[in-house]
């Protein structure tokens, strides 16, 4: 059975809603405070990610993104086919703005403004998740419809 986009898109927004609600009780347990350096490392994963979108490089941009979107994706071809048909904002975007990093119930979210290829303007709200190694990993990546450029 072959599945439309929407349906798809649909599929993958609900499982990763349903991960993201079931690894906020372990992100809440986790200490909340994010340092100077986390703040810095934080706007370098995202900024790496989107920098390996525009070069193409789908092994790059998938080895920035959580061990729980590795699971739903199993691979940077179907993450990266996930990115070029669903978040072209994300994946070309024409403008970068890195906003705040916010705390949302335990979880640090980096507010990116971009400028998608059709010139609309979206805010990209950024979950990311610490590493049992301290690194920093995108843990999911909402768009919200911004201001025109």
């Amino acid at each position: 059975m072959r599945m439309s986009f929407p349906t798809v898109r649909f599929l993958v927004l609900v499982a990763v809603a349903a991960l993201g609600v079931s690894f906020l009780p372990a992100a809440q347990a986790s200490d909340p405070t994010v340092t100077a350096a986390d703040k810095s490392a934080i706007r370098q994963v995202v900024q790496s990610q989107l920098d390996a979108f525009q070069k193409d490089d789908g092994a790059k941009a998938f080895s920035y993104a959580s061990p729980s979107i590795h699971s739903i994706f199993e691979s940077s071809d179907n993450f990266m086919s996930m990115v070029k048909s669903g978040y072209a904002p994300v994946y070309r975007p024409r403008n970068v703005q890195f906003g705040p990093l916010e705390n949302i119930e335990g979880v640090p979210v980096q507010h990116v403004f971009l400028v998608g290829p059709d010139g609309l303007g979206v805010d990209a709200l950024y979950y990311m998740e610490r590493e049992p190694d301290g690194t920093w990993r995108i843990n999911g990546c909402e768009l919200k419809q911004g201001s025109s450029a």
